[in-house]
This record gives structure tokens, C-alpha cells and sequence, in this order.
């Protein structure tokens, strides 16, 4: 079905922006990107909105790319949605039959009927033809809308308890077995994951992730809902995108903290730059998705545009690399993410190997975290996030999660990498912890 665009010129973006983010509240079904005004070499917009199913497709993870790729196939528009890292068991013989509360389908994608980007001074309105009339209605809704998010729409929970699923000496002896498969050479390196929780608790999700983008600003920002299920991210990480023929996947291993002495903060993130540790998990994961984008990619096209570069976030320091290929005019966009999923910084290397082992010491099915959320473009292009620095909430069972993990190595040692988990887990633990409060 095609869609009617219209474009309007508006004087303060940062200010419309935060109106048409409130506006959302009233659909059931929304997904927000935003890109925090994050300059970067590869994006499309400075946010975009999407809310209102027309079509979509909710599956567990059996066959779920195939499904995807028939309904990306037919509805030749944009979709926007998520696939979980559990979809994983559909390409190799995995299971996942760790603890979840918050069950979230595994794979879910929508086309919108409503679609709104904001690019610079304008802000474009992709509406589906039967419904364009709302348009211009719309836009004047927005631009009435209070900008503030109050504080009193819903009930909440007075104070929310943290709990750990796994406790700081299991953690230590988990990270040690991880460490034996090492050093027996059964893997080079795996993704350890630990699941912070808070139970009988209700949040105000609108809120809540305001707060937590404020205090991080990253480049992929989500906000998801679809019905009683929420995502709020602040996840700085792209996994893949593809831009005509070119495929661009960007990875991030290392991190350091920011320090509010400018010259000290300089000096922690060139260190970072020449931690061997660091370096040599990024470099690992680097030679992981080159491998796994080769898969599609024309003969001799993958390359590495940049490896082991600082990017400095709010609240921290991470090591990105950016791996590039090109492939054939033939080749179905999904088959991409199928060839490269999940995205090897949420794994270890070898690949197959590192996901048996962590999923055998993880408590928590990680379900949406360490997935993706994103969207393709009716062409066929596409652009994908990697779900981490998020709080999951299933507002019916009143459960709220996030999980944080580091890049286990033969040089790692457990007490640094539980320090790093809690470095990692800070921005969420704030918000939530005093967000109600407020």
C-alpha cells in the first residue's frame, strides 16, 4: 500500500522532538529511534516515530526468518520491530530453556500505519493513503502537546528493589568455568550475561526512559511498546546496516568510564585505545563478524573501515570497530541478518561454541536483550541496533529486567569483570531506583 509524505520546515527540533515523544503515549503499539543528535558517518535521521499496526507478524523462534523474509517480501514497505537473541535457535541447534518472566514473543515486526522522521529543520509524515486525512491533524495535536511528562498519570511502585540473579561469588565461579573452557581452547572468548531484577513493581516506562536517555544520549536510543510489553534502551551499539549494496556492521568491545577532570578523562580513554585486554576482545569479535558477513558478501569486498577507535559517550568510553562488505543485487536483505545473527559482541568466538557454554551458566533467557530492534525501509535497506544498556518491563506481570555482561577472555579476571558489569548496569539502576521518587 502507498503511503502520502508530507514535509513541514519547523523552527525548534530538540522541542518538537520531545512533543511528538509524549504524543506517542497513546498508541499500544510504538517503536521511537533516536539518535541523540549523535553525528555518525552512516544514519538516516535524527529520530523517528512509528506507532499504529496495519499489518505485522509475532512468532516464537521456529522458522522465524523465513517468516520474516515472506512477510518483508510482501508488504514491500517499512516494517520496524525486534528480533530476540533467542531467534538464534532457528539457525543452529540451540535451545534456550533458561528462566523468563517477561516473555516477549521472539521475533515481532509491524508496518506502521503512521511514520514520522524528523531530519534537521523538517519533519517528514509517511502516512498510509487510508488514512492520510489524519495528517494534518496530527501535526497540529503535536505541536499543542505539553512537552512535560507528568508525574501522576499512573500508579507507581514507591521504591523499586533490585535484586541480582546471580550473586557477586557465583558470578566470580561462573566467570572461572568460562575461563577453564578457555584455557582448554574450547572457545577464544564468550559473552557472560547477569540479569538485575525488580518484581510486583510498576513503572511509569515514559518516564523512566526519558530519564535514562537523558543521562546517556547515545546514538540508538529505543523506546518499544507493543501492548504490555516495553523496551527502554540507551544502547550506544549498531549491529548491522545495509545502505544499497553496502553492509556496515559496527561492533563495540572495551570500555572505560568517564571522569569529570577533562585531562584525566582524555588519559583513561587513550589508554583504552592501547589496553592490550581490550584491544585484543575487539579485535576477536572483529575477525568474528568478517567471517560472518563474508557469508553474503562478494568475493574481496570485506573490509575493515576502522578498528579499535574510542567513541566517548556520556557516560563512557567504548572501543568501536566498523567492518564493511558489499553484496550482490540479489541477495534478500534478511538472508544478511540471518548469515550474521546474533551479533558477535553478545556472543564469543567461536560463535556456536560460546553460545552452548553461556547459555549453560546464565540464569535468565535474555529473550530482547542482546537482540535487535530497527527497521527496513520499503527498498529493502535496513538498520539494526544492538539491545544492551536497556530495562525491559512486562507491565502485566510486573516484572522489570535489564542484564549487563562483559567479553570473558584468557586475560580477564572475575573481580574486574564484575566491576565492569556494575559500571554497566549503573545509568539503569539509577533510573529506575529514583525515577518513581521523583
Amino acid at each position: 500500500m502507498s503511503r502520502t509524505v508530507r514535509i513541514f520546515p519547523i523552527d525548534e527540533p530538540n522541542k518538537f522532538k520531545q512533543k511528538l515523544f509524549v504524543w506517542a503515549k497513546q498508541f499500544e503499539t510504538a517503536i521511537w529511534l533516536d539518535s541523540n543528535n549523535y553525528e555518525q558517518q552512516y544514519s538516516s535521521f535524527d529520530c523517528a516515530l512509528a506507532v499504529e499496526e496495519f499489518t505485522s507478524i509475532k512468532t516464537d523462534y521456529y522458522n522465524a526468518f523465513d517468516k520474516l523474509k515472506e512477510y518483508q517480501s510482501f508488504t514491500k514497505d517499512y516494517i520496524f520491530g525486534y528480533i530476540s537473541y533467542d531467534v538464534k535457535n532457528d539457525t543452529e541447534r540451540l535451545i534456550s530453556n533458561n528462566f523468563d518472566r517477561l516473555h516477549f514473543p521472539d521475533l515481532y515486526f509491524f508496518q506502521p500505519q503512521k511514520l514520522i522522521f524528523i531530519k534537521g529543520n523538517t519533519v517528514e509524515f509517511h502516512y498510509l493513503q487510508m488514512i492520510d486525512d489524519e495528517l494534518e491533524e496530527d501535526f497540529e495535536d503535536i505541536i499543542e502537546t505539553n512537552p512535560i511528562i507528568q508525574n501522576h498519570e499512573q500508579e507507581e511502585t514507591d521504591e523499586v528493589k533490585i535484586k541480582l540473579r546471580i550473586h557477586k561469588d557465583e558470578y566470580h565461579q561462573k566467570v572461572e568455568k568460562v575461563l577453564e573452557h578457555i584455557h582448554r581452547g574450547d572457545i577464544y572468548e564468550a559473552n557472560f550475561c547477569q540479569e538485575f531484577y525488580a518484581e510486583d513493581t510498576i513503572i511509569n516506562p515514559y518516564k523512566v526512559y526519558t530519564q535514562l536517555n537523558k543521562i546517556s544520549e547515545p546514538p540508538f536510543a529505543t523506546f518499544f511498546r507493543n501492548d504490555n510489553h516495553y523496551l527502554l534502551s540507551a544502547t550506544p551499539e549498531r549491529y548491522i546496516r545495509k545502505e544499497g549494496a553496502k553492509i556496515i556492521s559496527q561492533p563495540i568491545k572495551g570500555t572505560a568510564k568517564r571522569l569529570i577532570n577533562p585531562i584525566e578523562d582524555e588519559k583513561i580513554a587513550f589508554d583504552l585505545a592501547r589496553d592490550e585486554k581490550e584491544r585484543s576482545e575487539n579485535i576477536m569479535i572483529v575477525d568474528l563478524v568478517r567471517n560472518d558477513l563474508s557469508r553474503t558478501a562478494k568475493k574481496g569486498s570485506v573490509q575493515v573501515e576502522e578498528l579499535c577507535k574510542v567513541y566517548s559517550f556520556k557516560q563512557v568510553h567504548q572501543m568501536i570497530s566498523t567492518v564493511v562488505s558489499e553484496i550482490e543485487n540479489t541477495t534478500h536483505p534478511v538472508d544478511v541478518i540471518k548469515d550474521t545473527f546474533p551479533m558477535g559482541s553478545m556472543t564469543g568466538a567461536p560463535k556456536i561454541s560460546a553460545m552452548k557454554i553461556i547459555e549453560e551458566l546464565e540464569e535468565t533467557k535474555r529473550g530482547l536483550y542482546s537482540g535487535t530492534v530497527g527497521y527496513f525501509t520499503p527498498n529493502g535497506d535496513f538498520d539494526f541496533n544492538v539491545v544492551i544498556r536497556s530495562i525491559l518491563y512486562n507491565s502485566e506481570n510486573r516484572y522489570v529486567s535489564y542484564s549487563v555482561g562483559g567479553a570473558i577472555t584468557a586475560k580477564s579476571t572475575p573481580e574486574k569483570e564484575y566491576e565492569e558489569c556494575l559500571l554497566k548496569a549503573k545509568a539503569m539502576k539509577y533510573v529506575l531506583t529514583h525515577t518513581n521518587k521523583s
